[in-house]
């Protein structure tokens, strides 16, 4: 079709948008989206991969990136000629940096409660069973059970805990805390009674 043309304001078929427009684009049409992760999901995992060298870790922190990404989309300022490379990268930095300071937060807490002291130790030649481990999760305020429950055996991050729980992130940390801190005492009084 000799004179036609793209209608105004689309690109023609045979021209690569820019990181820019795919962003601008998403707002309405989430497959623009889809193709700026195409783009970036590699790039994006393989940042996480270097610096967690947890394969685990860097999937989980790439769909974080993305996910943030998705939320602040229509925040997105071109400031790099087309390129969302620096605007996603800033946020995957971000979430690392939050990461690591969760996770001191987490090491200080159970060194305070003790359990890196535990860990430290030779691994038992017998676990609790789990008649133990329910009798003790039925003796907790039910605060610190679904706190439990939700961060421990569902392995749910902080802020997902907090938003089952409809209380603040430091507060759903707070009852994991106490919740651990009971269960510890159980099996320290039950030591002590079994020798």
């Amino acid at each position: 079709m000799q004179g036609a043309e793209a209608p105004t304001g689309a690109a023609p078929e045979w021209e690569m948008r820019s990181d820019a427009d795919l962003i601008r684009a998403a707002r309405t049409d989430a497959g623009a989206f889809r193709e700026l992760y195409d783009r970036y999901a590699e790039q994006v995992h393989g940042y996480h991969l270097r610096r967690t060298r947890d394969p685990h870790a860097a999937h989980d922190l790439t769909a974080e990136t993305f996910a943030q990404a998705w939320l602040a989309r229509r925040r997105f300022r071109d400031r790099a000629g087309g390129s969302a490379g620096p605007w996603l990268f800033g946020i995957a930095r971000n979430l690392l940096s939050q990461s690591v300071r969760r996770r001191r937060i987490e090491l200080k807490a159970c060194a305070r409660i003790g359990l890196l002291e535990r860990l430290d130790e030779p691994r038992a030649t017998a676990e609790p069973d789990d008649v133990w481990l329910d009798e003790a999760m039925a003796e907790l305020p039910s605060s610190e059970r679904a706190a439990l429950e939700l961060r421990v055996i569902d392995g749910l991050p902080y802020d997902a805990v907090a938003a089952g729980l409809s209380t603040s992130e430091g507060a759903a940390r707070v009852r994991v805390a106490r919740g651990l801190g009971r269960l510890r005492q159980r099996l320290i009084g039950d030591e002590r009674e079994a020798v």
